[in-house]
């Protein structure tokens, strides 16, 4: 059965999620909206001119799940590329990409999630090595936070101003500038069809998890621009998620014009004010735990931030930045008092910029970022994957700064508004598992509870882009929401080890964009 927006469909006998309100068991929809909520006793005015009768069985229905980031091509490449984050060694990852060099003939080999902070060897494949494993190939094979990667001969042959680039140290490893001319180099070799084909993949891919919307973070250095013509593309072929688009471009190169060219919320995003934790390239305060003397990259100064601010305030479009360690937490937060001299604090609050990650941040500074209005776009999984004593946070950072990071009930005690998502293709598609990841979070002072997790990862994505009304089932409101495997009314607990629900039907503005149950 497949929901149509044209259609008058009557769902009964179900556990409606409306927190705050009349418990529900029955809704009606017609075309895109919600005209009717209750329950069963009262479905006899809606069930009689109804196109369609959906029997819930008791199952819960909840508002679809917002995933605040993700990049769609990258994370549909990595799920029909060679996957690594098996790869439990050097000679793990060598041995993988020989098997999947010799039955894979694409222009260029991909490979995404291999991690060497839990090699018993953390030394990473040489040039030579690659080469062994995959004699004249184009390889490009991204690290798991995407903030660096490995490149064959044959890459670098395609891409010769990357060895004069930052980030280049004549090895296989490439980060930063070097790495974006890698990707770049490694992205010309795919085809607008396998771009477009990922494109349908990630978005089929979260609508089977329940998520209803997505944030792509677009960026230069991410992906090429002709990847949101191919979001046009595929949403006039079929149903999809909705998609909120983001243009992570500084303003001093055009980043705001383009974005408002490009039909997009804001010129935010992946515009990198550091990069990544695992990658050793987030900026920090005090260097490395295990690399004395390095404290990682800056990218933007604040004089920048600032720049960037003003001008997608004064454009009206939301403003926006990459920032993970505390050192680029830091010059976005003076960026934003800069800015405040320029177009006041209540311009400010009323454009709702946004920060992606902000892992690490001086407890004074969060407030700071409430009084300004921003939005922080957060990714619990990072915290589940890496966080605690004992991961690579811990590692790179120590365990106190690794205990530190991502505090969600800082920032809502503080009253900075939260919205959750996963970096796909950094972490998968896994809302429920997102929601747990914040509600039990290794460290115990920065746990959530499940209501407040659920609540980031459904209205705050509405409200992170412009929406104050999305996430919510309610009469008058958009027909977006998700029917899960588990009964009875109220979220799961989530407690950890215990199965997450499964979807069986996934609903955007009244169409069916996945169904478990279509034959």
């Amino acid at each position: 059965m497949t929901t149509s927006s044209s259609q008058r469909i009557l769902f009964r006998g179900g556990a409606v999620h409306t927190p705050g309100s009349p418990a529900a068991t029955a809704f009606c929809v017609d075309g895109g909206t919600i005209v009717w909520l209750g329950t069963d006793d009262g479905i006899e005015p809606y069930a009689n001119g109804a196109d369609q009768i959906v029997a819930l069985g008791g199952r819960l229905v909840t508002p679809a799940f917002v995933d605040a980031h993700v990049h769609l091509s990258q994370a549909g490449l990595r799920l029909a590329g060679l996957d690594l984050a098996d790869a439990r060694r050097r000679e793990d990852l060598l041995d993988a990409l020989a098997a999947y060099a010799r039955t894979n003939s694409d222009a260029v080999i991909l490979g995404f999630g291999w991690d060497e902070t839990g090699w018993p060897d953390p030394r990473i494949p040489s040039g030579t090595e690659l080469e062994r494993a995959t004699p004249g190939r184009a390889v490009y094979l991204a690290r798991v936070d995407v903030h660096s990667g490995l490149v064959s001969g044959a890459l670098l042959d395609r891409a010769p101003e990357l060895v004069r680039a930052p980030g280049w140290d004549g090895t296989s490893r490439v980060e930063r500038e070097a790495h974006h001319a890698a990707r770049d180099a490694a992205m010309a070799l795919v085809t607008r069809t396998q771009r477009k084909d990922a494109i349908v993949a990630a978005l089929a891919a979260a609508a089977a998890v329940g998520i209803g919307s997505v944030h792509e973070m677009a960026a230069p250095h991410v992906n090429p621009v002709d990847d949101l013509a191919l979001l046009d593309e595929v949403a006039g072929e079929r149903p999809i998620p909705t998609v909120v688009r983001y243009w992570g471009e500084h303003a001093s190169t055009g980043g705001v014009e383009r974005a408002r060219a490009l039909g997009c919320a804001g010129a935010a995003g992946d515009l990198c004010a550091d990069g990544a934790f695992g990658s050793r390239t987030a900026a920090l305060l005090a260097p490395y735990a295990d690399r004395p003397g390095h404290a990682g990259h800056g990218y933007l100064d604040a004089e920048e931030i600032a720049e960037h601010l003003i001008v997608c305030t004064r454009a009206g479009l939301q403003g926006g930045f990459h920032c993970i360690g505390d050192a680029a937490t830091s010059a976005v937060v003076e960026g934003f008092r800069l800015a405040e001299k320029a177009v006041g604090a209540d311009q400010l609050v009323a454009s709702r910029h946004r920060l992606e990650h902000v892992e690490l941040i001086a407890p004074e500074l969060v407030r700071a970022l409430a009084a300004y209005g921003v939005v922080v776009s957060g990714q619990p999984a990072f915290d589940a994957e890496w966080g605690g004593r004992e991961g690579m946070y811990a590692a790179r950072l120590g365990p106190d700064r690794a205990l530190a990071a991502n505090p969600w009930a800082a920032f809502l005690s503080a009253g900075v508004p939260l919205a959750f998502g996963s970096d796909a293709p950094v972490t998968p598609f896994d809302p429920w598992g997102g929601v747990r990841a914040a509600a039990y979070h290794h460290n115990p002072e920065h746990r959530i509870d499940v209501s407040a997790a659920f609540d980031a990862h459904t209205r705050g994505g509405w409200y992170a882009a412009g929406h104050d009304d999305g996430g919510t089932l309610r009469v008058g409101g958009e027909a977006t929401f998700a029917v899960w495997d588990r009964t009875g009314p109220g979220l799961p607990p989530l407690t950890p080890g215990a199965p997450t629900p499964g979807c069986v039907r996934t609903v955007v503005a009244g169409q069916t964009v996945y169904d478990r149950e279509r034959p």
